[in-house]
């Protein structure tokens, strides 16, 4: 089985001003990022703006990433739905198109029934039928639904469960999706990366065995070295590395999301494009902020070189 250890980036999905898929910009974006440190990519992930796309341009996106991305670097796609019909129907085509694997978030619109029970249900039929393995995500901050640790003990035992992506900052959550790894009856290979920049040190502590950030878009080899350090056990670099990065982190995460992640793509050369509406493009003054910020990290005098 396929690991999926390692760190990726949650691609933005660029709009032209009239609202449509910019393909050439896509192009380019995933060109350069196979140029980074980056283990590979994730498409039509939450900062991909998937819940704003049609399945024919989110397909398109997937066909276009897959044709710039070398076979041996991994393609994760987001196929979650709020279905499990609907989640299988895009899974098989996520598969069909090239992902390597693909990234299922928790189904949430009726909240108060999502129960473990019910997790555990939803994502072995996705395993099930499934052609490629599967990655749980938990996004309690967009979901507001929770993927506890007694749903990831039992669906970490099944071959095609392969990991999962934790976008939270409960480190002790964390650290019991870790522990599953060294049950004796998990699955081969089950993994927990981390999806939350502004806490990746501790989750990296704890066991996380890479990362999927919006962070990474901007700055992949900062991310990769971060887990670099704290695999080498050398803590008090990865900590002042930590520090570094929470600025930006926050900024493009819980502050401005997807509008300022887009923003700051644009500052240093990637083709952002304006987000999809409902959200809005930020502030001018916002904008001057994710400068100064790119600024302090020298990822502007890198693209002026």
């Amino acid at each position: 089985m396929k690991t999926f250890a390692g760190v990726y980036t949650p691609i933005i999905t660029p709009f032209r001003s009239d609202d449509t898929l910019d393909e050439h910009g896509l192009r380019t974006n995933v060109a350069r990022w196979m140029t980074s440190s980056l283990t590979g990519l994730v498409v039509l992930g939450s900062n991909g703006e998937a819940p704003q796309l049609d399945d024919d341009e989110a397909d398109r996106v997937i066909d276009i990433a897959r044709a710039e991305m070398p076979g041996n670097r991994p393609m994760i796609v987001g196929t979650g739905r709020e279905s499990t019909r609907a989640t299988i129907a895009a899974t098989r085509r996520a598969a069909t198109a090239g992902a390597d694997a693909v990234l299922v978030r928790t189904p949430a619109f009726f909240k108060a029934q999502m129960t473990t029970d019910i997790f555990v249900r939803h994502y072995l039929d996705v395993a099930e039928a499934s052609p490629v393995p599967v990655l749980l995500y938990n996004v309690t901050m967009y979901t507001g639904v929770n993927l506890l640790p007694d749903a990831v003990a039992t669906l970490s035992t099944h071959p095609n469960i392969v990991g999962m992506k934790e976008s939270g900052s409960d480190v002790a959550q964390i650290a019991a999706y870790c522990g599953f790894r060294l049950k004796p009856d998990a699955a081969n290979g089950f993994i927990v990366l981390a999806g939350s920049a502004a806490t990746l040190f501790p989750a990296l502590c704890v066991g996380c065995d890479g990362a999927i950030l919006a962070l990474a878009a901007l700055a992949p080899d900062a991310c990769v070295s971060m887990v670099t350090l704290v695999g080498e056990g050398r803590i008090e670099e990865a900590r002042a590395l930590q520090r570094r990065l929470i600025p930006l982190a926050r900024a493009i995460g819980g502050q401005h999301g997807v509008p300022g992640l887009k923003a700051a793509l644009t500052l240093l050369g990637y083709a952002g494009g304006q987000p999809r509406p409902p959200l809005r493009p930020v502030t001018p003054q916002t904008i001057d902020l994710l400068r100064s910020q790119l600024e302090a990290l020298g990822l502007l005098e890198r693209v002026g070189a």
